[in-house]
């Protein structure tokens, strides 16, 4: 394996390093100021994770390295790293190239929230953002947006923080690292009203608008699809049936392929229009049969349930 270190004159050199065995983990969590990565380190770190916070990404070959060599002293490893030394921060893409080009078993985590809601955070903590420099706190957001973009695009997992607290937040990361033991592919089955829009991190996204509305029965529009008069009115057809076992059959060929690429996380999203009655009816039962599939965990979240 060759795992990049930084060389004297400031570029990166190649030097051989030890392979890690299974069952160690490296773990790099960033994203966007105010989206919720010290609560993120937090989690990880009540779920026995090592972490280490705001490291600079030079310094992170050799953490790897150290995970390597050491796994029963560090199994599980999370790094935090973020744009707070922005010079420093310009040299994290060359960093994670040099890690997927070498035997290093790493995820990324990145953490995202709508302009809006990052705004309303710092305001409500009365701190500067990191980047605003001496313009608005949206200037530095936005300037943060422009220089992670690759970075988010290339995540393992990106995960919208926008409608969370801090213990929604705590529990979804949970959710995703929380395991005794190795776990190839750990699904997310989420389901959405689009009219609330389209969820970001998604890696699937799932129509099923073409599925009779309860809404419109009086009897029905004030339950949820977790409740069977629902569920009963959902697959009263075929048609939703068919859907089902046709969606989760063509999802099994791809989650194989990602387990050979070493995906280890993806989120499949299910909408309708309010994301309370045939969304959440047909991703509950879309996540009872994912689950049933070899080497596989799955968390099924129900977005916009609650809302009205």
């Amino acid at each position: 394996m060759i795992e990049a270190t930084t060389g004297p004159d400031g570029g990166t050199d190649a030097v051989p390093a030890a392979a890690p065995p299974a069952g160690s983990e490296l773990l790099v969590v960033t994203g966007m100021s105010g989206a919720g990565r010290s609560t993120a380190a937090n989690a990880l770190e009540d779920l026995g994770w090592y972490v280490v916070d705001n490291l600079p990404p030079q310094m992170l070959h050799t953490l790897a390295d150290l995970v390597a060599r050491t796994p029963q002293a560090l199994p599980r490893l999370a790094v935090v790293i973020d744009v707070r030394g922005k010079a420093l921060f310009n040299d994290m893409k060359e960093t994670l190239a040099a890690l997927e080009a070498s035997d290093v078993d790493f995820s990324v985590l990145f953490l995202d929230a709508s302009d809006e809601v990052l705004v309303s955070r710092y305001e409500h903590q009365r701190r500067p953002h990191p980047l605003q420099a001496g313009g608005r706190i949206l200037d530095g957001i936005r300037a943060e947006r422009a220089l992670l973009k690759d970075l988010r695009e290339s995540a393992d997992v990106v995960l919208d923080t926008s409608g969370f607290n801090v213990h929604a937040l705590s529990r979804a990361v949970a959710d995703l690292f929380a395991t005794d033991g190795p776990v190839v592919l750990r699904l997310t089955v989420l389901s959405f009203g689009f009219k609330y829009g389209v969820p970001a991190d998604a890696n699937f996204v799932a129509d099923v608008r073409f599925i009779p509305n309860p809404h419109w029965v009086p009897a029905l529009r004030p339950r949820t699809g977790q409740d069977a008069e629902v569920r009963d009115y959902v697959f009263r057809e075929e048609g939703p049936q068919q859907f089902v076992e046709r969606f989760v059959a063509m999802l099994e060929p791809v989650f194989a392929g990602y387990r050979t690429e070493n995906k280890h996380y993806a989120t499949v999203a299910i909408g309708c229009t309010g994301g309370k009655h045939r969304s959440v009816a047909v991703s509950e039962e879309v996540a009872r049969r994912l689950a049933k599939l070899p080497l596989v965990t799955v968390n099924i979240q129900h977005r916009d349930m609650g809302r009205e």
